[in-house]
């Protein structure tokens, strides 16, 4: 199966309007306030940190060149093709040896064989996903567990952070206040994509049923790009699990 064409225009019309300026989508927010803090979670639990490191849905790229300073391989994936050029031109800094400090590619999670084919050229990888599973349609969200299960394979290790259920009252008072939704909201509505849509008891049930086992778990706030009038950041309320092979099925060859 693959994205439906309304989900993947959805997200190519966003990508391609997107300003390249750091910080510009409301979900941008500086690696600090985002990556090193879920990277301090995860990082205990890995089995091995020498392995491929696959940032799954990866957008403009500022969390993978992050990562990409802190393991030997990493891989910004996103099934946005705007988006993966956005990342490719932002990540203008260079490794010493004049390597690129992270790949990018295009890649549909819920693509099979498209999630075989990099798991057999990476093998086994650890993945970092922030806010993909809430993002996508109800029939989507099956498929990308089952993705971060097959990248996984037997060895890596999978860091999930989704926005919790109470996520979408915040939003909702975002967008109805009198004087319109944020600047940076604006977009996201406007392209019709649907954030905060997954209940929070099915958020493990969604990884638990792709073979994935949960090995910790927590709340932790999102913190995005932008203000309230008084000058407050605004906070999202959020999940995250470290999830690995559960010893259900076998990982993949």
């Amino acid at each position: 199966m693959s994205v439906t064409n309304r989900y993947r225009d959805a997200w190519e019309g966003f990508w391609r309007d997107a300003p390249e300026e750091p910080g510009s989508v409301i979900w941008d927010a500086e690696p600090a306030l985002t990556a090193e803090r879920h990277l301090a979670l995860f990082r205990p639990h890995l089995a091995d940190d020498r392995l491929p490191l696959v940032d799954l849905g990866c957008g403009n790229g500022t969390q993978t060149r992050f990562l990409a300073d802190r393991f030997p391989h990493v891989l910004g994936v996103d099934l946005s093709a705007a988006a993966v050029d956005l990342a490719r031109r932002g990540d203008g800094a260079r490794r010493g040896d004049g390597a690129r400090r992270a790949g990018f590619a295009q890649l549909d999670a819920t693509d099979p064989a498209a999630v075989r084919e990099l798991h057999e050229r990476l093998g086994d990888a650890n993945v970092y996903v922030r806010g993909v599973i809430h993002q996508s349609e109800p029939a989507d969200r099956g498929p990308v567990a089952e993705a971060v299960a097959v990248l996984l394979g037997g060895r890596g290790r999978g860091f999930v952070v989704e926005l919790a259920e109470a996520a979408k009252g915040v939003l909702a008072r975002l967008a109805q206040n009198p004087a319109g939704p944020p600047p940076k909201l604006r977009p996201v509505l406007s392209h019709g994509l649907a954030p905060a849509e997954v209940a929070d008891e099915a958020f493990t049930d969604i990884l638990r049923a792709a073979g994935l086992g949960v090995l910790a778990s927590g709340d932790m706030p999102l913190l995005t790009t932008e203000f309230t009038p008084d000058g407050t950041r605004i906070e999202l309320p959020a999940h995250w699990v470290v999830v690995g092979a559960d010893g259900r099925r076998p990982g993949p060859s």
